[in-house]
């Protein structure tokens, strides 16, 4: 590309590093599209259905679109200069896409299927094509995309018109397959074959702090689980207790994610050889972190309004699990960052799931404590290594 041909489209080396605050307003929209998951699950969970699985499964295929736009639109604005008023207008476009994906997640796999499926597509169709007309010399990689995006809306159409949810089910996920491996593939095309991510640079401190930011959005969400949860319910003795206990998990979420990894992610996409590829990968991590926090918050409102009744084996999913899949997510961050995992991650994982044997026939709020407990555990554990080993250098693996 010349500088002739399109000025200003691409980030330059002089322009600022830190999010604008058009990315900020555009993550205003998550909140609110975190809430209905998380709506979704509590719902999913306190009807105790037999079919669970396939309730938490249709909840999961939704939340894997909303967090594919919201990936896709942070390696966009890394690579191209946000302040632009081309970007802007596509950052103002997915965000209403978004907020309509968000209004019909409550019944996005009823009546409103037509509707989040319509609006995923046009979002992701129309953000090619629009970045395709203003940004010529990378035309190569929005041909490839057409094509895997292609691919994958005929399966997310069909799926939003056929009447039968499972059929539904069947085709979306063959969609989100679809969409996901294209990403990890690095969408191979006929003819045209990979696209190329050697050489490919980006800001990393600005992909850095756009990961950091939703890390800290999910939490917010979290904290506004507690609040409404408990702001309905009297200040019983159980209920404050189990309020204490919601907000600690909260902050030690927010502490094991920091810590070392988290605070080093800048300087790990600008050191990594191939920086695309680096922060694509950085999505898949952050991917299972953002849902273990959604699905403990779920477990939060579950501690709060039943603190001293009886745990039903599902809802340990949500307060055992969620901090099990936080800590999947936060193992692969430590590899992708340092090309290691602290036994604190895999020690705590194993605590966990030994502690879904142990505590089945307990309180929620019993349960809620030991996963705070085994988060301690874990914090307690990286400070300790901190200390003994110093200050780190992030070594991402080739």
């Amino acid at each position: 590309m010349t500088g002739a041909e399109q000025p200003g489209v691409l980030r330059s080396a002089e322009s600022t590093q830190r999010a604008t605050f058009l990315e900020l307003f555009f993550d205003l929209v998550f909140v609110f599209a975190l809430t209905r998951i998380s709506q979704r699950l509590i719902t999913d969970f306190g009807d105790e259905r037999r079919i669970l699985l396939s309730e938490v499964g249709q909840t999961l295929l939704l939340f894997l679109a909303l967090w594919l736009v919201w990936s896709f639109t942070a390696l966009v604005t890394s690579r191209l200069d946000p302040d632009q008023p081309a970007i802007q207008l596509m950052v103002v476009g997915t965000m209403f896409g978004a907020l309509v994906m968000a209004v019909a997640v409550p019944k996005g796999f009823g009546e409103r299927a037509v509707v989040f499926a319509g609006a995923y597509v046009a979002i992701q169709i129309g953000r090619t094509l629009f970045l395709l007309v203003i940004n010529r010399s990378e035309r190569d990689v929005g041909f490839r995309l057409l094509f895997w995006l292609g691919l994958s809306t005929v399966p997310w159409l069909l799926g939003a018109l056929v009447a039968q949810p499972w059929l539904r089910g069947v085709l979306w996920t063959a969609a989100v397959l679809l969409d996901y491996g294209g990403v990890m593939l690095d969408w191979p095309t006929p003819r045209l074959g990979r696209a190329r991510t050697e050489g490919v640079s980006i800001a990393g401190e600005h992909l850095a702090e756009r990961y950091q930011q939703f890390l800290l959005v999910t939490l917010g969400e979290s904290v506004l689980v507690i609040g409404l949860t408990f702001s309905g319910a009297s200040f019983a003795l159980d209920r404050s207790t189990a309020f204490l206990v919601a907000f600690l998990t909260t902050v030690l979420l927010w502490r094991v994610y920091f810590h070392q990894a988290g605070h080093l992610l800048p300087l790990a996409i600008s050191v990594a050889r191939r920086q695309l590829r680096f922060g694509v990968s950085m999505s898949f991590s952050h991917l299972f972190m953002v849902a273990g926090i959604v699905l403990t918050a779920v477990g939060y409102e579950l501690s709060i309004a039943h603190p001293l009744g009886h745990t039903s084996p599902v809802w340990l999913y949500a307060i055992l699990g969620g901090p099990a899949l936080f800590l999947v997510g936060r193992a692969l961050f430590e590899y992708q960052v340092f090309a290691r995992v602290s036994r604190s991650r895999t020690g705590g994982f194993v605590a966990l799931g030994l502690l879904a044997l142990a505590l089945v026939h307990t309180s929620p709020l019993v349960a809620g404590a030991a996963a705070a407990a085994v988060l301690a555990g874990v914090a307690v554990a990286d400070a300790l290594r901190a200390r003994s080993t110093g200050p780190e250098q992030p070594m991402p693996p080739a």
